[in-house]
């Protein structure tokens, strides 16, 4: 299938500190594209795959599930620990949690993780309903495009493919239980007003990780998609203030020239 304008996976050769950007749950590469641009702009190794069964038709995503998933964020990490001296994870949604397993079972390899409005759990009642649900209805409504600024549109799915949400509860669960391997600087920003995930899972999150430098930011004026939205440069910033005060001259060459990235299909 062809993949959705904007969906493609973003790369950038940089300096010899690299970071792995993974999305969220439905979504694609897009929802943290000018992210991934604006570390590459800065001299940083950048890797902003597509996740498999995203960025195409949720039919897809049907078919796939969170080992899937992880696997594709996995070797692009890996690649990065090759190629890199030091190496950090962010991550969006679903992604954020992607990215805190991965410095859970990464350890030292990996020097820093950020996490914008982290999901730890699939909530309510119909959450519970799912390992029989989704053999009899196939989706639900959609969760993209929760943006607070006018104008801006997230790519994403308008179904949520109930097994792939059946999967997304179980690598929540799973997850859950490694948040206290988690031992590196931590960077978490979360949006009060998020109709996608609730405060409660940020706070779960950093109530379990055993990470000691802990950086909690608020979100005021976006909604769960803060990478596209009002912070977003806050974002971009403290991100990118958060590696340099944990490795000092991570700026590689050409920072400040414009990114030569790649973007490719598949």
């Amino acid at each position: 299938m062809p993949l959705l304008p904007g969906a493609e996976p973003f790369r950038h050769e940089g300096g010899e500190v690299g970071v792995l950007l993974c999305h969220g749950f439905t979504g694609s590469p897009q929802s943290l594209r000018p992210w991934a641009a604006f570390l590459a702009e800065r001299g940083l190794t950048v890797a902003l795959p597509l996740l498999p069964g995203h960025g195409t038709r949720w039919q897809d995503m049907q078919l796939t599930g969170w080992q899937d998933w992880y696997a594709e964020v996995d070797r692009e990490l890996r690649a990065l620990i090759d190629r890199c001296d030091r190496v950090f994870v962010f991550g969006l949604s679903m992604g954020a949690a992607l990215a805190l397993r991965l410095a859970a079972k990464h350890g030292d390899a990996v020097s820093g993780v950020v996490v914008v409005n982290p999901g730890n759990r699939v909530h309510g009642l119909a959450a519970h309903a799912l390992p029989v649900v989704r053999y009899l209805v196939r989706t639900t409504k959609g969760l993209a495009n929760d943006v607070a600024k006018p104008g801006v549109d997230e790519i994403g799915y308008d179904r949520v493919p109930l097994h792939a949400a059946h999967s997304l509860r179980q690598f929540f669960r799973l997850v859950d239980t490694e948040l206290p391997q988690v031992t590196q600087p931590l960077l978490l920003l979360r949006s009060p007003q998020d109709h996608v995930v609730p405060p409660v899972d940020s706070a779960r999150i950093l109530s379990r990780v055993s990470s000691t430098d802990v950086t909690e930011t608020v979100l005021e004026r976006s909604y769960h998609v803060a990478t596209l939205d009002y912070d977003a440069e806050r974002i971009f910033q403290d991100s990118y203030d958060f590696i340099g005060r944990l490795a000092p001259g991570s700026a590689g060459p050409g920072a400040g020239e414009e990114s030569k990235e790649t973007a490719s299909g598949g």
